[in-house]
């Protein structure tokens, strides 16, 4: 699998994007060979299961020059890296309280040349920062996530979407959202995206 398929869902990336996301291959298999960041079966398929389910959030919204975004739990990096090439003029800073993790993040932004990033060895809740957007994947509940983030927004919004959470999640969602009490939108992948993996899940938008 090669970034073809990112051209194919993002026909107007600029050269510069086209080569970062080229790039990303590459990097992410030398540094998985040193630290586990995706399964050795799973790294083959980065483009469709990693760099494209993170650019979901990039078909929901279009962030806006200026705009700052937290990513929560980002692990390898996703969906923060992906989208901070996708919006190089939106500052992103993506938190892990993994410090290899971390580590690796910050080697493979630096690889691909981004200057939109800052990669922090914290959890959530000690950033001590507010955020038009905080986006992250399937780290946890909604009921266990939103209290680390509640409270990290600005007040004024520069999007035509409000401020809030974009939480990218598969399955069953009912349980989950009512057990959190909050007022949800989801939007199923599927309507991005044709391949079966995006079957059953979801942008979960949680408007602050």
């Amino acid at each position: 699998m090669t970034s073809d398929i990112i051209l194919y869902y993002f026909p107007d990336l600029s050269q510069k994007q086209k080569e970062q996301f080229a790039m990303l291959d590459e990097l992410y298999r030398f540094w998985n060979a040193r630290i586990n960041l995706i399964s050795r079966k799973d790294i083959d398929m980065l483009y469709i299961h990693h760099i494209l389910h993170s650019l979901a959030i990039a078909k929901f919204i279009s962030f806006l020059p200026g705009e700052k975004v937290l990513d929560v739990g980002t692990g390898g990096g996703f969906p923060g890296i992906p989208l901070a090439i996708m919006f190089p003029e939106t500052e992103f800073h993506l938190v892990d309280s993994i410090g290899k993790k971390i580590k690796v993040v910050q080697e493979i932004t630096k690889g691909c040349g981004l200057t939109n990033v800052l990669a922090s060895h914290a959890r959530a809740e000690h950033i001590d920062e507010k955020f038009h957007f905080v986006v992250s994947r399937a780290v946890t509940r909604l009921s266990e996530f939103y209290p680390w983030v509640k409270g990290k927004f600005e007040k004024k919004s520069m999007n035509t979407l409000q401020n809030g959470i974009l939480y990218l999640k598969g399955g069953d969602l009912d349980e989950e959202i009512k057990e959190s009490g909050l007022k949800v939108e989801l939007t199923p992948l599927s309507k991005f995206f044709k391949e079966d993996y995006f079957d059953n899940k979801f942008v979960v938008y949680i408007p602050q």
